[in-house]
């Protein structure tokens, strides 16, 4: 016998899930609704980096803090990210997401200018990619278990990457990253770290390079290719606007396999083993050096961790307490 709920209260996420398994039928007057349903609320994180921008194409504009960048050009890069950001943004609402939490990691953050960001009471913008939450500083404040899923925008491709446009791991320093002894880029170490809370990748978006690598290990994911690499620091695609137009098909596209074939999240058999290969030695002699991390050759330190959200905290610091 189907369950029913009144339509006449409000309802909190929890209470709605509540009575979604509660065994017995709810009767409020003439107004009947299936409790099954009922329309979750939809709550996406959206993670930011520059290299992926569409029509975005040169090194100077991505690595636009380098010296000897015009300043036009350092203009030029930032207009692009915050015109994908709002469109990726609005695109994302109008699919139905409830909440969106919007971050710039890019460098560590400092790229989104408040007053040129879309205004919406459903959207927090995170200015910097680490922040708190509560008194407790932390890495990507506010992804956890009420987030829905976790959309990796504006990426590239992981260090070593060829046909790739500029590849890399987190810094130059490292040559290669690796879980378990699989390989990753910052879309491995991103994906961990929101599988902690079990979180799933839902959508990336960047270059050719970077939306192969998602599909090889992430292959429940939406993928939107915005340009192809000519050379490490050059590239090539469709006009901006294009670009933001095929993005916000593939963000509508994530948002619907949320109701229907939702992604499983990233859950690496814990402890974790991860390591990480320097193109130096001297880096790996001093990231030797810290608690719990082994030097494996002249090149390699790993460590293993109990948790996922330490995938780059025993490294960095970064992650949560």
């Amino acid at each position: 016998m189907p369950r029913f709920i009144s339509t006449r209260r409000e309802f909190t996420g929890s209470t709605l899930a509540a009575i979604a398994g509660a065994a017995l039928p709810h009767w409020f007057g003439a107004h009947r609704v299936r409790a099954d349903q009922i329309k979750a609320k939809i709550k996406v994180f959206m993670h930011w980096d520059m290299e992926g921008t569409s029509g975005l194409f040169t090194r100077q504009h991505a690595w636009y803090k380098e010296k000897g960048v015009k300043p036009e050009v350092a203009e030029e890069g930032i207009r692009l990210l915050i015109a994908d950001v709002n469109s990726a943004a609005a695109a994302a609402l109008k699919a139905g997401v409830d909440q969106l939490i919007v971050c710039d990691t890019h460098g560590g953050g400092g790229n989104f200018r408040p007053k040129n960001m879309l205004a919406d009471p459903r959207i927090t913008y995170l200015y910097k990619s680490r922040g708190y939450e509560g008194k407790s500083l932390r890495w990507m404040p506010g992804l956890n278990e009420t987030v829905s899923g976790l959309m990796l925008m504006g990426h590239h491709a992981k260090a070593g990457t060829p046909n790739a446009f500029l590849p890399h791991t987190e810094n130059t320093a490292w040559a290669d990253f690796s879980i378990n002894g699989q390989s990753v880029g910052e879309i491995g170490i991103e994906t961990s770290f929101a599988g902690h809370w079990g979180v799933p990748l839902i959508l990336a978006q960047g270059d050719e390079a970077m939306c192969k690598e998602v599909e090889a290990q992430f292959p429940g994911a939406v993928t939107a290719r915005v340009k192809r690499a000519e050379s490490f620091d050059r590239c090539t695609g469709p006009d901006p606007q294009a670009a933001r137009k095929l993005t916000a098909q593939k963000v509508a596209e994530a948002i619907r396999k949320l109701h229907t074939a939702k992604p499983a999240p990233y859950k690496p058999a814990l402890p974790m083993r991860v390591a990480l290969r320097y193109k130096t030695e001297r880096d790996a002699e001093a990231a030797a050096k810290k608690p719990g991390v082994r030097r494996t050759d002249a090149y390699t330190v790993q460590c293993d961790v109990k948790r996922q959200c330490d995938v780059v905290k025993w490294l960095t610091g970064t992650g949560v307490e």
